[in-house]
């Protein structure tokens, strides 16, 4: 259809009927999905009997269970910040990831020669010499 020949009403009523014909094709569309939902339920139904199992012997298997603690859910629910992780290279156990700093990094701050309570330090001392990892 030409719409630039058209007049001011008669776009607003070709907007009018889109929109009408829009909403009677949501209305359908969601009728067949629930039709097909239904369609499918029936389908499994009929599958858990023909092997011998009762609906709810099986439902419990199929339902998606979520895990209890683990930290990356617990992280992303707290916003998904993840902090670098410093891992002191001659001792892998010595990790800084955030917050006060620990004793064994202070230690090794002053050796090298940084001051601890200087941020700049701490930040020159993390780039030189721990090893950063993402995790």
């Amino acid at each position: 259809m030409e719409y630039a020949n058209l007049s001011v009403d008669e776009i607003k009523q070709q907007l009018a009927e889109i929109e009408s014909s829009k909403a009677e094709l949501k209305r359908a569309l969601e009728v067949r999905r629930q039709e097909a939902k239904t369609e499918i339920a029936q389908q499994i139904r009929d599958l858990i009997a023909q092997y011998g199992y009762e609906l709810d012997e099986i439902l419990p298997l199929v339902e998606i269970k979520r895990r209890r603690g683990g930290g990356a859910g617990r992280r992303a629910a707290a916003g998904g910040r993840q902090y670098t992780r410093y891992i002191d290279p001659e001792n892998p156990e010595n990790v800084y990831v955030r917050g006060v700093l620990p004793g064994w990094m202070k230690q090794k701050m002053q050796e090298q020669g940084y001051d601890p309570s200087s941020k700049s330090d701490r930040e020159a001392f993390k780039a030189n010499y721990l090893q950063a990892t993402d995790a």
